[in-house]
């Protein structure tokens, strides 16, 4: 099987080595802190039409019911307050507080039917990063990604598929890392068997902040808990990376830096053949790709996009993430995870009616709808798979925890939860699956995880029979499923 690699035509192995570290090129790296260059990756050729997949990821748990399966026919304590509005697609109905994906129902698809066996937030989160749906041997749920964990779907994507363009990445995470309130980092969204080296590269634009803050900053923020919110205010602000060339410093003067540089050839010989230097120097070239490509540094920058531009998405964290994404996909990486909101903004146990209503609900079909525009507009809508979805659906029965909130929400709900699907060869206006009248169980074509992970690699075009390779040369399966059928044209 031929192989392709992440490769950088601008400077040589040798000129980058040779700069060592980036302060002696007058650089910042930033969030860039965790530089993962590419391994060899395998040309594979299969069924789908996509070359870039969006993996729009909501932690917390999507509520069903609320969202894409609305039971207007349920008892009370299960429909809930939200009424289904029709799409323009006649027979489909969702939330009425998404009217901008209604009007576009002909571009995306829902399965109503996907389920696991988890009402945990780390392992549902686990299960759905990974496209797996059984955890691996001594996994612990401790908020500790670990090497011995299966790998991400945007990691085997990142392996399985060569680069669209050498500058960036081919899988990249943004705007965050999932953390848990507690600090704990969840895991499943790594490498791990496959080796951190297969790690996506991750854009912090996103800081952490107060973990009792949680929504769409800075417009559409709300407290964890409504009745014992923070004390100070949330003062996250949303920060592009800085991949920028620093005063005074332009194309010319970085040849002419490089150039002295090479007096210092000698004192490095020695680190060149280490592993050590090997790392190092392939964290070094990628900053200098990036900065040496105005695409990449315009996708980067997007809290200075024109004001219009903004105004489509949402000036929100939300929003800019998603205009992100869509210039990555621009700009040529092959998968992109968008975290739409850390600490689980999505948990909503308690006044979740509000919540979706004002402050989750309003950014996300915003910026959706401008994204699908886009991708459309630009002629990329086909080529790119988007896919949303959370670690779990939400139970089927109201509760209030009367301590922490002020009206009723929804608990965790591994046995069903709904998963958005557009472009990329989506048969667009179309519903896949149902769940029980209730919204607890699937009812018809039971999906899961592994299902749609294995959409995500068909529609990208690879093979079932494809494998990645551990450092030892042992094979490894990508597909433990086949795709949600009736869903890809």
């Amino acid at each position: 099987m031929s192989t392709a690699n992440w490769h950088h035509p601008q400077l040589s192995r040798r000129t980058a080595l040779q700069a060592g570290a980036i302060g002696l090129l007058g650089m910042g790296s930033n969030h860039l802190e965790q530089l993962q260059a590419a391994t060899p990756a395998s040309t594979l050729s299969g069924g789908g039409k996509a070359k870039t997949c969006i993996y729009i990821f909501l932690s917390g748990g999507l509520t069903q019911h609320e969202s894409f399966d609305l039971k207007p026919d349920a008892p009370a304590e299960v429909r809930g307050d939200f009424n289904p509005a029709p799409t323009s697609t006649p027979g489909i109905q969702i939330s009425e507080h998404l009217p901008g994906l209604a009007k576009r129902s002909e571009k995306w698809a829902i399965c109503r039917s996907l389920t696991h066996p988890t009402n945990g937030h780390t392992l549902g989160h686990f299960y759905m990063l990974t496209g797996r749906s059984v955890p691996p041997p001594g996994f612990r749920g401790d908020r500790k990604p670990r090497s011995s964990d299966w790998p991400s779907i945007a990691s085997i994507v990142g392996d399985a598929l060569p680069p669209q363009n050498n500058n960036l990445p081919p899988a990249i995470v943004l705007p965050e890392r999932l953390v848990h309130w507690s600090g704990g980092v969840i895991p499943g969204a790594y490498g791990g068997v496959m080796g951190r080296h297969r790690d996506p590269f991750f854009i912090e634009a996103s800081p952490y902040g107060d973990p009792m803050w949680r929504g769409a900053y800075p417009e559409y923020t709300f407290p964890n808990q409504s009745k014992k919110p923070p004390k100070d205010a949330d003062a996250r602000t949303y920060q592009a990376p800085s991949l920028k060339f620093p005063s005074g410093m332009n194309r010319q003067r970085l040849g002419d830096r490089l150039s002295l540089l090479e007096t210092i050839d000698a004192q490095r010989a020695a680190m060149e053949n280490s592993a050590i230097a090997s790392q190092y120097d392939k964290n070094r070239q990628s900053v200098i790709s990036m900065l040496a490509d105005a695409k990449v540094r315009r996708a980067f920058d997007v809290t200075k996009a024109e004001e219009k531009i903004q105004e489509r998405y949402g000036k929100n964290s939300f929003g800019w993430s998603l205009l992100m994404a869509y210039r990555l996909v621009e700009a040529g990486v092959n998968l992109i995870q968008v975290n739409l909101g850390n600490n689980e903004t999505w948990d909503t146990h308690g006044d979740a009616f509000p919540r979706l209503k004002d402050k989750l609900f309003p950014p996300t079909d915003k910026a959706l709808c401008a994204l699908l525009d886009d991708l459309e507009s630009n002629g990329l809508l086909d080529s790119t798979l988007i896919v949303m979805a959370g670690e779990f659906g939400r139970t089927p029965k109201l509760s209030t925890l009367s301590e922490s909130f002020h009206g009723p929400g929804r608990d965790h709900w591994g046995a069903v939860q709904t998963v958005f699907f557009a472009g990329g060869g989506v048969q667009g206006g179309n519903v896949i699956g149902s769940s029980d009248k209730i919204g607890g169980y699937p009812a018809s074509s039971p999906q899961l995880p592994d299902n749609m992970a294995a959409t995500i690699y068909h529609a990208l075009g690879i093979p079932p029979t494809a494998v990645w390779h551990d450092e030892v040369s042992r094979p490894h399966q990508i597909y433990h499923a086949k795709p949600i059928p009736g869903l890809l044209g």
